[in-house]
């Protein structure tokens, strides 16, 4: 078992594990335990009662937060028909086949989001094994997938995350930086969890949200009380 630093133990110390704290609360303590010398993540995971092995209960999405997440995102964007807009937009890779072929043979990842438009995605499907497990695959679901390129790129450059339950039900998503002021990480907090209470699959009975915790950087987990 690794050996706990000094500011870790400090920061656990902080935290009563058996507590369920209000998310005013859980965020100031989370800003309070960061032990990082950098500008430290600010993490949330939400753990629901769902089964994602039913295509009905995968619940997968995107929102832009308000606060936004403190986080530059460069974007590729893959297109025929759109490369004018896409560089007018501010992306920062514009292109087709040929970057496609980029990330194939050269291993070529230098960007964080890939918007695509619609005729480029038969191209983009066989390097999905690659893409995919990366969670770097365009959707529809998520407006990666559009027509609309600078819409797309304008979101993702103000905030927009990407959230999706994993094989345990679990959702995690970024809620910004340790720097942030409380209010901003509260009002991208309430967002998240609006859009999640949103998506409860019809399927679901009882208990839909079990657990919340917040968490930065290398910090403790902070366990959130759920509010109705």
């Amino acid at each position: 078992m690794p050996k706990l630093s000094k500011k870790l133990k400090v920061a656990n110390a902080k935290v009563d594990k058996t507590k369920l704290y209000p998310i005013n609360d859980a965020i100031k303590l989370a800003k309070e335990t960061s032990i990082t010398k950098f500008d430290s993540t600010v993490e949330i995971a939400f753990n629901l009662n769902v089964d994602p092995r039913h295509a009905d209960q995968q619940i997968r999405g995107a929102i832009v937060l308000p606060g936004g997440t403190g986080k530059s995102q460069k974007v590729l964007v893959l297109t025929k028909t759109k490369a004018k807009e896409a560089q007018e937009s501010g992306a920062e890779f514009v292109g087709a086949e040929e970057l496609i072929q980029k990330i194939q043979k050269d291993n070529w990842f230098d960007f964080d989001v890939i918007v695509a438009t619609p005729e480029m995605m038969a191209e983009l499907g066989k390097i999905g094994k690659i893409l995919g497990p990366k969670g770097l695959m365009p959707n529809p679901k998520t407006g990666t997938v559009t027509v609309d390129v600078k819409k797309a790129v304008d979101e993702i450059k103000k905030g927009k995350v990407e959230y999706r339950t994993d094989k345990e039900g679990n959702i995690h998503s970024i809620l910004g930086k340790v720097s942030f002021k409380e209010e901003e990480l509260l009002k991208n907090y309430q967002a998240l969890i609006d859009v999640i209470k949103k998506a409860k699959p019809a399927a679901v009975k009882g208990t839909y949200i079990k657990n919340i915790s917040v968490t930065t950087t290398m910090g403790p987990g902070i366990k959130v009380l759920i509010e109705n």
